[in-house]
């Protein structure tokens, strides 16, 4: 598979780098028009997206640079050469999370409206970035067969495409794309619910996309370790705890309390 749209001389311009840009316009897009109905201006959103982008570009690359430190270590140059590979979602999530709660603290926008208007999105967004690994040639599984594939309906250019120096692999990186478009409509149906509270959209995020990952992580081969463990599948658990915690204190407040659907009485709710 060939992970370039063009190259020319040392230049190129890589399908993975397309998914990606591809994905965050419609992030902000999308969080551009849900965050109309909040008073939210178009460009504080524009802002917003641009440094979480950042925060989370340099978050992916430290997280994985911090658990292949042993190569690292002793290749200190390459450090910042994201082009060669090299990112990590989870390192991107939590940075770019932190720049969320930094941007919008600073304007006094609820951040917890932020995350749950960027959440559905984000995870198509994340759906897209699986098919750079599948041009990469990254993000499989095990060696499997020809007919196991079949039997489970896989289109047929991913499994030409899972066919590595004449193996076929497991392509966990189309499992991953599916459960996450998969969750983007349920977190956009769960937003129709008239008495949701305002954070109840980024916890099922934190828990859906958890789920996913942590079985995901079981089959893939370049998993990054600690230890004897995928972290991967560590930190989906810590993840999937804290979704579920932000659900259940969301839910302890009075019924009428911090709707997410009641854009009139908004300001009431504080993060």
């Amino acid at each position: 598979m060939n992970p370039y749209i063009f190259k020319i001389g040392d230049f190129g311009i890589k399908y993975y780098s397309l998914f990606i840009m591809i994905g965050v316009i419609l992030v902000t897009l999308f969080a551009i028009k849900e965050s109309k109905k909040f008073g939210i201006r178009k460009d504080f959103v524009i802002n917003l997206v641009f440094w979480t982008c950042v925060f989370g570009l340099i978050g992916a690359r430290l997280y994985f640079v911090a658990f292949k430190w042993d190569y690292y270590s002793t290749h200190l140059s390459e450090i910042y050469k994201v082009w060669n590979g090299g990112l990590a979602i989870h390192g991107g999530i939590l940075f770019g999370t932190l720049a969320i709660i930094i941007y919008c603290k600073k304007y006094k926008v609820n951040p917890l409206l932020m995350l749950d208007i960027i959440v559905p999105y984000l995870l198509i967004a994340q759906a897209l970035g699986r098919w750079g690994n599948f041009f990469n040639g990254e993000a499989y599984g095990p060696a499997t067969t020809l007919g196991h594939l079949k039997n489970l309906f896989i289109p047929d250019f991913v499994i030409n495409g899972m066919m590595i120096d004449g193996i076929y692999y497991t392509p966990t990186f189309y499992y991953e794309s599916l459960w996450c478009l998969l969750g983007a409509v349920v977190i956009l149906l769960f937003r129709k619910i008239k008495y949701i509270k305002i954070g109840q959209q980024c916890g099922l995020y934190l828990m859906w996309y958890s789920i996913g990952r942590f079985f995901i992580e079981s089959l893939r081969t370049d998993s990054l370790m600690l230890g004897d463990y995928k972290i991967a599948q560590i930190v989906s658990v810590a993840l999937f705890i804290i979704g579920f915690f932000i659900i259940i204190f969301q839910t302890r407040k009075p019924k009428l309390e911090g709707l997410y659907n009641n854009k009139e009485k908004i300001e009431v709710v504080n993060f």
